[in-house]
């Protein structure tokens, strides 16, 4: 399934991430980065990585459910 997603919720809980930009319309279009959630975090080049890395702390820093 593919899915254009700007909601860092829904892309944080992706397999596999594929983050254009850097920008929107003229400014944009080119791939920024590839790879898991995890790895789009790790990435500078990536605005999307800079949302999903505090997803990502805030997912992994929340106590279980009882």
């Amino acid at each position: 399934v593919v899915v254009i997603e700007h909601n860092p919720d829904v892309i944080k809980c992706a397999d596999h991430v594929i983050d254009l930009g850097p920008e929107g319309g003229q400014a944009g279009g080119q791939v920024v980065a590839i790879g898991t959630p995890e790895q789009i975090a790790e990435n500078a080049q990536s605005y999307t990585g800079r949302y999903i890395a505090q997803k990502l702390s805030q997912y992994q820093h929340q106590p279980a459910a009882s």
